[in-house]
């Protein structure tokens, strides 16, 4: 029964691609083109940058469950292997949220905390 969770984690990647490549086409873009968006830090272009890269967390935290669906489908798993794959997730977050708001945004920093002491757990 372990193909079921290989097609899960399969549907979660396409999910997640689905999710970035139409959205950034078919909302944000079109989001993007309005001039009235809020001043966030003082500028627009912080605006874009946070909901741009926080529309595409999302993906990457999908990814991150379609790898962990995709391990656990197979035979042997072994916990520090989870915990890796979670660790690596959250410090891909960090990586994103830290160069899309040029270090601005304060959920970086965490992200990047919940990595580096899940990877020291590990």
């Amino acid at each position: 029964m372990s193909w079921l969770l290989y097609l899960a984690a399969l549907l979660a990647i396409l999910l997640g691609l689905a999710h970035s490549v139409l959205g950034e086409r078919y909302i944000l873009i079109r989001l993007f083109r309005r001039q009235d968006l809020p001043k966030l830090f003082g500028s627009q272009d912080f605006t874009v940058r946070t909901l741009r890269f926080a529309w595409h967390l999302t993906t990457l935290a999908w990814w991150g469950f379609a790898g962990l669906l995709w391990l656990l489908a197979q035979p042997g798993w072994q916990p520090s292997q989870l915990l890796l794959l979670m660790a690596t997730t959250f410090a891909a977050s960090a990586v994103l949220t830290l160069l899309m708001s040029r270090g601005r945004h304060l959920a970086w920093p965490v992200m990047a905390a919940i990595a580096l002491l899940v990877f020291y757990y590990v």
